[in-house]
Order: C-alpha cells, then structure tokens, then sequence
C-alpha cells in the first residue's frame, strides 16, 4: 500500500507531467522533446515516490487524463505508447542484470512501437521524411540510433535526479 507521502509525490509527478504534456501541445516548435521531458517524470514517481507502482500510477493518470484534457491527441498518444512507460520498461529490462539481454528487451520494445507507428501512420509521415530515410531498413537503422541515444541520455538524466533532487526529497 502507498504510503500518503509517495502517494502525494506521485500524484505532484502526474500533475508535472500532465502539465508538460500540455504544453507540449500548444508549442509550435519543441513537440517532440517535451513529449519526451513529460515521460521522464514518471520515472522520478517510480524513484520518489514508492517503486515500480508508483511510476505505474504517475503514468496511467497523466496518460488518461492527456487523452481528455490535452489538445494535441498526437501528444498523448506519443506519450502512452512510448515516452510515458519507456522508462518503467527500462527499469524493468536492467534489472536483469546482463547488459546484452537488457539491450536486447529495450530494442525489442522500441521497434515494436516503432513498427506500430510505422504501420499506422506511414501515409501521414512518409512525404514528410528526407529522401535518404525513404524505406523501412532506413527508418529503422536511424529509429534505432536515435532511440540508443535517447536511452544513453536517459540514463544520465535519471542518475541526475537520483544525485540531486531524490536526496532532496527524502529529506
């Protein structure tokens, strides 16, 4: 059972979150990356605020209430599908321990989304994409590259939290 105080820092995580993702909606440049910063958040409820459940419920109530409250349904929907819970899968996948297998779990779930989005939205991004990136090996390659960065930058930004702000918060 949540304790009132990890309950009330994952609901101010979710409140964060909600309010990033929203302002990821109405930004005219920046989508991608407050998408993104949006997603980070609950992986500091999942630190702060009580486990792997925290970060669960920090993630379910900003991605419904993202559906409903957020302008931009592309927004939300790039939030519930991979922003929002890659970091719980990342935890997940490291806590094996071995570093191929985690490799392997976190690739595995990116190129599902990926191939999700690809198969769904193809006509809408495929004119919009550069000539060299014409082609499903292309997007993947790339998707892939950019995608080993992300989790590389991820990780950094979450060691951060724990260094600075998580300390500050036990307090």
């Amino acid at each position: 059972m949540f304790r009132s105080r990890g309950l009330a820092l994952t609901a101010l995580f979710a409140a964060l979150s909600l309010i990033v993702l929203g302002g990821a909606s109405v930004m005219p440049t920046g989508r991608l990356g407050l998408t993104a910063l949006s997603g980070i958040l609950p992986a500091a409820a999942a630190v702060s605020g009580g486990g792997l459940r925290a970060g669960l419920l920090c993630y379910g109530c900003t991605g419904l209430l993202g559906l409903i409250l957020v302008p931009d349904k592309g927004c939300a929907l790039l939030y519930l599908l991979f922003f929002g819970i890659y970091p719980l899968v990342k935890s997940l996948a490291e806590r094996c321990g071995v570093w191929w297998k985690e490799s392997f779990l976190k690739l595995a779930f990116f190129n599902g989304v990926l191939t999700l989005f690809w198969l769904a939205l193809k006509s809408m991004f495929l004119p919009l994409l550069p000539a060299v990136l014409n082609g499903t090996l292309p997007v993947y390659l790339a998707g892939n590259v950019v995608f080993l960065a992300y989790d590389h930058g991820l990780s950094g930004v979450i060691w951060l939290y724990i260094r600075r702000i998580h300390r500050t918060l036990r307090k």
